[in-house]
């Protein structure tokens, strides 16, 4: 579905329709895979990570495989890198919306913690390939396939994680609200709805690649600060709707696991972009911006879980103050990265 012979007008409309779908089936997610979690006993982390991280990765999906199949490697790097620091900066928005406390303060299980660590070690992996450029073997590059082996192990270590009492919080006092009308529902029923909001969130992720790209050619401002800023927003709107439903109903350590979870998700993509771009390891099509990029998104993150271990529940501004300091330091990052898009 080539859009770039329309209007830029046209293409922005177009976008905006299909991120208002993403978004309207985001608000959906959180309740269903709250009532699968209850139905299946699973924990909230490690649900939060696997299911809602990996059906809130859907439009990145779309896009990282229709950017690279159609010749444009950087605007899918770019994509998933910018969602990856955009994901994490939507829980200083969802801080915001719970108000009361901080959101850190609020979240207590070690699981979480471990999350965002191993997306940490694996986002500096990714700087540290597109410094040190990758290789090709049987048409795949060698960083792409450590990264996605890194992600595989990173979501075996949170299950057996989440199995394990290593430690707690001693002074959590997480309030997780009763069921839900979503819990009632037979799992089978649960599946079936949590399906076809998958299915809406990947069409409507398509149409976002194909708009995003053609704004990004039409507009001139490239694919470094289009994939990086305005399609890794749009592509994160299902995360932002899933966590601040998530957080509606006091599921606060599946919003968080849901942020933490896609960003490993968004990491292995990668892996898929090399496969469907013929152009070479598209690690190597990357250069500074990209490689500024995941440190900004890594230390995004680091901040975050200061934050979870430091849990004080001070607010300014409605948010934490680890809110408040990955909002400066993301709008930061925008200034150091705008030279590099050039």
């Amino acid at each position: 579905m080539p859009l770039d012979g329309l209007p830029l007008l046209a293409n922005l409309a177009i976008f905006a329709a299909a991120a208002a779908l993403v978004w309207a089936a985001g608000t959906r997610l959180a309740v269903y895979v709250d009532g699968i979690a209850q139905a299946t006993g699973a924990g909230q982390a490690f649900i939060g990570m696997l299911l809602l991280g990996g059906i809130t990765s859907l439009p990145e999906i779309a896009t990282v495989t229709t950017a690279s199949w159609t010749g444009s490697p950087t605007l899918a790097v770019n994509n998933l890198i910018g969602s990856a620091a955009g994901n994490v900066l939507l829980l200083a928005v969802a801080d915001m919306v719970l108000g009361r406390d901080a959101l850190t303060s609020v979240v207590a299980k070690p699981s979480t913690l471990l999350q965002g660590t191993l997306g940490m070690m694996l986002l500096c992996m990714v700087a540290a390939a597109l410094v040190a450029g990758d290789i090709a073997v049987a048409g795949v590059g060698v960083w792409t396939t450590a990264l996605l082996g890194g992600c595989v192990a990173a979501l075996w270590l949170s299950s057996n994680y989440e199995r394990r009492h290593v430690w707690e919080a001693v002074d959590a006092q997480v309030d997780e609200g009763g069921d839900l009308p979503g819990a009632e529902q037979p799992l089978r029923t649960l599946v079936l709805k949590t399906s076809a909001v998958a299915a809406v969130i990947l069409l409507a992720g398509f149409v976002l690649s194909q708009a995003g790209d053609a704004i990004a050619k039409q507009s001139g401002l490239g694919t470094g600060l289009v994939g990086f800023v305005l399609l890794a927003f749009a592509t994160s709107l299902p995360e932002l709707s899933s966590i601040v439903s998530a957080l509606r109903i006091r599921r606060y350590e599946m919003a968080v696991g849901d942020i933490f979870g896609t960003n490993l998700f968004n990491i292995a993509l990668l892996f898929l972009a090399d496969l469907t771009y013929s152009g070479g390891p598209v690690l190597s099509e990357g250069g500074t911006f990209e490689a500024v990029a995941a440190l900004l998104a890594s230390l995004l993150t680091g901040l975050f879980l200061i934050g979870l271990l430091e849990r004080q529940d001070r607010t300014i501004w409605r948010m934490g103050y680890d809110s408040l300091a990955a909002l400066i330091l993301y709008a930061m990052g925008l200034v150091v990265l705008y030279p590099f898009a050039q």
